[in-house]
């Protein structure tokens, strides 16, 4: 249970942390791959190199792209379709950027078997830190369906901290292995690596307690908020109203709520209650990253 919560935590915070490094720099991807495949640039803005490990170890594969991937952006299907398998052991060497919190996120799909317990593999860091264990996708999540893996572990010193163990760490990089066992060929769709600085994270989402600043901060990424999709279906539909008018409609139906004053309809926005929300719940949970990272490592 413990173990899922965090699977889901990990992935809501590590789109806040993409999110907020376009803007901030709170955070860094530092390596990323599209693995069997060429270079792609997804819908939050990583840029995936081409598999460097193309001609030199193990072999790649499109066969996915017999499929479309269940709950993937189109323009991100590549991600989960093209990927690299190795009849033995392979990994890549990951850079690293000094000390610090880092997180793995490892993409997977199985396209080929159509039963659990027939590819069963296990992931390990620096050669001896097991992270993963009996990785069995089609168990997981089934066929034509992604699957993300987020490994946290933490550089301090010559030491590298994941899954509970320590390991001695020589250079400026960090290898990243899928292991053979003895249900066919381990595999990785794609992958990529973050680094956070906690310290300015946080520090961040106690300065973002306006909603402006928020807005602002999901525009610059692309993002649609809930008013401005609202009133683009509203735009669509009534192509004569106003943005005023369209306000007014909504007080019309809202009898019995206090209502603005005249002086405030011009800027009556009738979606700005949910948006607080959404930043009372930003807010919260950046200021629980640390103690989140801190239970991974238990």
């Amino acid at each position: 249970m413990a173990l899922c919560v965090w699977n889901i935590m990990s992935a809501v915070l590590l789109l806040l942390l993409i999110i907020l490094s376009k803007t901030t720099g709170t955070s860094e991807v530092i390596f990323a791959v599209n693995a069997g495949g060429n270079a792609h640039v997804d819908i939050l803005g990583i840029e995936y190199d081409g598999d460097p490990l193309e001609g030199k170890i193990g072999t790649s594969s499109d066969f996915g792209k017999h499929y479309l991937i269940r709950d993937v952006p189109l323009c991100d299907q590549v991600l989960y379709q093209t990927e690299r398998y190795h009849h033995s052991t392979f990994g890549y060497d990951i850079p690293l950027m000094g000390d610090g919190e880092y997180m793995i996120v490892l993409k997977f799909s199985e396209v080929y078997f159509d039963a659990p317990r027939k590819k069963v593999f296990d992931v390990v860091l620096n050669r001896e830190l097991k992270v993963i264990r009996d990785l069995d996708i089609f168990r997981r999540v089934g066929r034509g369906a992604p699957l993300d893996e987020h490994i946290h572990f933490t550089i301090s010193g010559d030491s590298v901290l994941a899954a509970g163990g320590r390991s001695s760490i020589e250079g400026d990089t960090i290898r990243v292995e899928f292991v053979k066992g003895p249900r066919d060929n381990p595999k990785i769709n794609a992958l990529f690596v973050v680094k956070v600085d906690l310290v300015e994270f946080v520090s961040l989402f106690h300065k973002v307690n306006d909603l402006e600043q928020l807005r602002a901060i999901m525009k610059n990424m692309g993002f649609v908020n809930s008013k401005d999709r609202a009133l683009a279906g509203s735009r669509k539909a009534n192509k004569q109203k106003s943005r005023k008018e369209i306000a007014n409609d909504v007080k019309g139906k809202t009898k019995g709520k206090k209502q603005p004053s005249s002086s405030d309809s011009e800027n009556f926005d009738p979606y700005a209650d949910d948006e607080s929300y959404i930043i009372t719940i930003l807010i919260g949970m950046g200021a629980a990253i640390p103690i989140l990272f801190r239970f991974c490592r238990i």
